[in-house]
């Protein structure tokens, strides 16, 4: 299963940047709706397009690799995953 790292990604941008950084901002800068958003912190196993991922890697100025996460089918069975 793929995860998304937004949150992380976001909260990160806060620290560094020393702001609140919201995710009506993100959406509004990033051209992504806040539903898509919204989505894919919070729905496992969430699809989306190549473009919204392009649009995140553009808006946080960074790798695919640090917007995806693969996990295993096996460690989500056995364990239960930290809060998105």
């Amino acid at each position: 299963m793929l995860r998304y790292k937004v949150r992380e990604l976001l909260a990160e941008k806060c620290f560094v940047e020393n702001r609140r950084v919201t995710f009506k901002e993100l959406s509004e800068e990033s051209g992504i709706s806040r539903q898509t958003l919204t989505r894919m912190v919070n729905q496992r196993g969430y699809v989306t397009g190549t473009d919204t991922l392009d649009k995140l890697c553009e808006y946080f100025n960074c790798g695919i690799g640090e917007v995806v996460e693969f996990v295993p089918n096996s460690m989500i069975d056995n364990t239960i995953l930290p809060a998105k």
